[in-house]
């Protein structure tokens, strides 16, 4: 498996990795989230053309996982990673986001942000595991504030939001 940039190509098919992706909420009750249509291919062509869009692909050159990258507050502010369920449990979330984390070092920017849900096993825990910490209150800047805001209008539970923060790992090689 290998990360390269989204091409307008492979749009279509990261509709459909998030759609699969977000059937894992279903079976753990969240069928809001589950039903959450994905990203429109406006907004994934956004990303893409401005080349903050990032799959992984199999052998054969077909995205089964996807990270989309925002700027905030001088963050590299990971906007939505998803793999395919088919290919979990592979590090391809890792995968993407330590190309991310090179990316963002290559840029000058020292941090890489995100918001997840605080108590769902592949979110919150598992960004732990890859160096994240939760942000305390005092520690939101106003963008991050705007996010959990606009989550919160989308109809998420503000108190199962949090948002977290890695240092880019790879600053200075």
């Amino acid at each position: 498996m290998t990360e390269r940039p989204a091409r307008r190509d492979d749009l279509a098919t990261l509709q459909s990795i998030e759609l699969a992706a977000g059937e894992l909420f279903r079976e753990i009750g969240m069928t809001t989230v589950a039903e959450h249509p994905p990203p429109a291919l406006q907004v994934l062509e956004h990303f893409q053309q401005d080349g903050r869009a990032w799959v992984s692909v199999d052998a054969e050159d077909r995205p089964i996982g996807f990270v989309l990258v925002e700027l905030i507050d001088g963050a590299a502010h990971i906007e939505q990673v998803s793999v395919h369920p088919a290919h979990a449990r592979k590090g391809l979330g890792r995968a993407l986001i330590d190309h991310v984390d090179g990316w963002a070092a290559a840029r000058d920017l020292p941090g890489l942000t995100l918001s997840t849900f605080r108590t769902v096993p592949w979110n919150a825990p598992y960004y732990a595991r890859l160096g994240f910490r939760e942000l305390a209150d005092e520690e939101l800047t106003p963008g991050l504030r705007g996010v959990l805001a606009a989550e919160a209008a989308l109809g998420l539970d503000p108190a199962d939001r949090v948002c977290m923060r890695r240092e880019v790992a790879s600053l200075g090689r």
